[in-house]
C-alpha cells in the first residue's frame, strides 16, 4: 500500500470511529436523559364508574390543645377566640376529616396529565389554609401569604426535594411542584412552629381530602380491581382495601380509624 492510499485510508477510518463516538443512542433525549415513555391508556368515560363511602372516628376525639400566638401580635390580632389545633377535628356524626382517601394500586397502563390550575394553599391568621392539602404530581402548588406578616414555608418530603423560603407580606405567589408520589409530606413555618399542614402527592387524580363529614367520591376511574387507602396525620395509613368496580358502577368503602390508636 502506497503511503498516499495508506494516508487515505487512516483518515477515513477516524471518520468513521468519531462519527460513531459523537452520536447519541436512540434511547436518549439531548440533555442525555431517558427519552419520555409513550402516554400509556387513557380513560374512557362511557364505561367509568365511581367510588365513594365515608371516614369515621370510632370513640372521642381527643381535645385539642389551644395554640398561643401571643408572642406575634400581627398573628394573635387576628382571632377572637382562641386558635385550636387541628391533628383530629370530627363531626357531628363522628367524620373525620383531613383524611386523604387515594388508590393505591390498580391503574398500571394508565397516564393522567396533571391539571393546568394550581392547587393553593394560604398563609392566613398565621395558619395554614387548608390544614391538608392533595395535589398530582407535576401540577403547581401556588403559596398564598394573606398576613401582615413574614412566613417561612418549609415542606420536608422524603422522596421529593426539601425546599424552605421566606414569604414577606404583600409578595407574590410561591409556585413550586413535587415530582414524585408521597404521602403524605408534613409543612412547616420556620418563624412560627405551632403553623403545621401536610401535602398529599399522586400519581393519578383519583384522591380527596375528606371534610367534617368524613364523605369522599371518586369520580371518573376506569373498570378494575383497585387498592384504596386512607390516611390520617395522628392515625397513619389504614388497612388497604380492594373493591372492584365493573363498567358504569359505583361502589361504597367506608373506613375506620379508633380514637384510642393515636395518642393524644
Amino acid at each position: 500500500m502506497n503511503r498516499k492510499y495508506k494516508l487515505s485510508f487512516l483518515l477515513a477510518a477516524t471518520l468513521v470511529v468519531t462519527t460513531t463516538g459523537c452520536g447519541k443512542k436512540p434511547e436518549e433525549s439531548e440533555s442525555g436523559t431517558p427519552a419520555p415513555a409513550a402516554a400509556g391508556k387513557t380513560v374512557d368515560p362511557s364505561t367509568a364508574g365511581e367510588l365513594t363511602g365515608t371516614v369515621t372516628l370510632n370513640g372521642a376525639a381527643p381535645k385539642m390543645k389551644a395554640i398561643n400566638m401571643s408572642q406575634e401580635s400581627a398573628c394573635a390580632s387576628q382571632h377572637t377566640t382562641p386558635v385550636l389545633t387541628e391533628n383530629v377535628v370530627t363531626g357531628d356524626k363522628g367524620g373525620l376529616a383531613n383524611v386523604i382517601v387515594y388508590v393505591s394500586s390498580g391503574l398500571d397502563g394508565y397516564s393522567f396529565t396533571p391539571p393546568s390550575s394550581p392547587a393553593t394553599i394560604e398563609q392566613k391568621g398565621c395558619q395554614y389554609y387548608p390544614h391538608v392539602l392533595a395535589l398530582q404530581s407535576g401540577q403547581t402548588l401556588e403559596v398564598v401569604n394573606s398576613d401582615p406578616t413574614t412566613h417561612n414555608i418549609h415542606p420536608e418530603p422524603q422522596a421529593n426535594r426539601e425546599w424552605n423560603e421566606s414569604q414577606p407580606p404583600g409578595a407574590a405567589p410561591i409556585d413550586k411542584t413535587f415530582a414524585r408520589p408521597e404521602v403524605a409530606i408534613p409543612v412547616k413555618c420556620n418563624v412560627h412552629p405551632w403553623m403545621k399542614a401536610y401535602i398529599g402527592v399522586f400519581d393519578n387524580p383519583y384522591f380527596q381530602v375528606t371534610g367534617k363529614d368524613g364523605a369522599f367520591d371518586l369520580k371518573n376511574l376506569p373498570p378494575g380491581t383497585y387498592t384504596v387507602v386512607a390516611w390520617h396525620e395522628q392515625y397513619g395509613p389504614s388497612a388497604p382495601q380492594t373493591v372492584t368496580i365493573g363498567p358504569k358502577e359505583s361502589k361504597t368503602v367506608n373506613f375506620v380509624f379508633n380514637a384510642s390508636a393515636g395518642g393524644d
